[in-house]
């Protein structure tokens, strides 16, 4: 489990190393493959063990970053975790350091859950009525679900709140009601 308090204080070190420096884009890249390597179960238990050491570790990360084609900056971030005992946080951090980097950018993640796929331009048609709206940032970074026991319309869910539009939602209203 990651300190809260910690990955973000990590996070704000490097994006603003990464701005200082004029290497935010080549950062954010990295960070988005140092997630997506995360993801690998094997890796992410190597982190979090205590058995395997920070020699170990070090090496395994540099040969992974040197084949992403990593930057100096991450690669050496990556060290100093390692070095100071932080490196079960990484993942912690590293999704901090995305959260921030779409605040900087006015970035808003929102996550549409539907029955079946959505086209690209039904997509369209949800991000120009969530900006008309003003209830996000002007750039929407979409992230699609399909979840068939909706039955139908979708489920939009971003900055911590839920909009349930969908048929079994709808469906459920009706139940309680009828209930009473």
């Amino acid at each position: 489990m990651t300190n809260q308090q910690v990955a973000t204080r990590y996070a704000k070190s490097l994006l603003d190393l990464a701005m200082e420096r004029n290497e935010l884009a080549a950062i954010k890249g990295d960070v988005d493959d140092l997630i997506a390597m995360g993801a690998n179960r094997d890796l992410a238990l190597v982190l979090q063990s205590p058995v395997v050491n920070a020699t170990k570790k070090k090496a395994i990360f540099k040969e992974l970053l040197d084949k992403a084609g990593a930057t100096e900056l991450t690669k050496t971030f990556v060290n100093v975790l390692i070095t100071k005992g932080r490196e079960s946080d990484l993942i912690g951090i590293l999704g901090a350091f995305d959260d921030q980097y779409k605040h900087l950018n006015k970035i808003t993640t929102v996550k549409v859950t539907s029955a079946t796929a959505l086209n690209a331009a039904s997509l369209d048609a949800i991000k120009a009525q969530l900006i008309a709206a003003g209830m996000t940032e002007a750039s929407i970074e979409l992230h699609t679900k399909v979840d068939p026991s909706i039955m139908g319309g979708f489920i939009l869910e971003f900055d911590g709140k839920v909009y349930d539009a969908s048929v079994a939602h709808k469906l459920n209203q009706v139940k309680k009601e009828l209930a009473h």
